[in-house]
């Protein structure tokens, strides 16, 4: 199962394309969509929604992984996430999937075993899981983090509901 994991943001959207066989994880790419500053808040949006398309048109993603809105600082924060939250989740239904979410102490627990992970925690793991030669982006190691953690979630769900058999 091939996953694109999605980091949104306004300014800075990660994204990171994990393959999972059984058990093993295969880093596909990584990166950072940063539509501009200079550009409006619909530009950016507009933006992140079209690089996320081109995405999945190259690699073909069988899933869609996003990171969860969390309580950020103001509401106003909150609501600009939300706004890149929604449009990487209309691009994911555009292309004929389904996103998932996870909340961040989700995909915390799913790559650390710890809920409570700081960034640099998660940027090693990510590292170290899927034997890159260096640390990936903060945003882009956040989002091969919520892959992996999609890919996890998945593979367990499969194990529960074979031995329910």
């Amino acid at each position: 199962m091939r996953v694109l994991g999605i980091d949104p943001g306004s300014n800075v959207t990660g994204y990171g394309i994990v393959e999972g066989r059984g058990s093993a994880l295969t880093h596909i790419d990584n990166g950072i969509i940063a539509p501009g500053r200079g550009r409006t808040f619909p530009q950016r949006l507009h933006g992140i929604y079209g690089d996320l398309r081109a995405l999945m048109e190259r690699f073909e993603p069988d899933a869609v992984a996003v990171e969860n809105v969390f309580v950020a600082k103001n509401a106003r924060s909150s609501l600009v996430l939300g706004h890149a939250r929604g449009v990487a989740m209309l691009a994911a239904c555009e292309a004929g999937l389904a996103p998932a979410e996870y909340s961040p102490s989700e995909v915390k627990l799913a790559v650390t075993g710890s809920g409570r992970a700081t960034k640099e925690q998660i940027q090693r793991m990510v590292r170290a899981i899927l034997g890159l030669a260096e640390v990936a982006a903060e945003d882009a190691s956040d989002a091969l983090a919520v892959a992996i953690c999609h890919l996890n979630t998945q593979g367990m769900a499969r194990r529960l509901e074979g031995s329910k058999r």
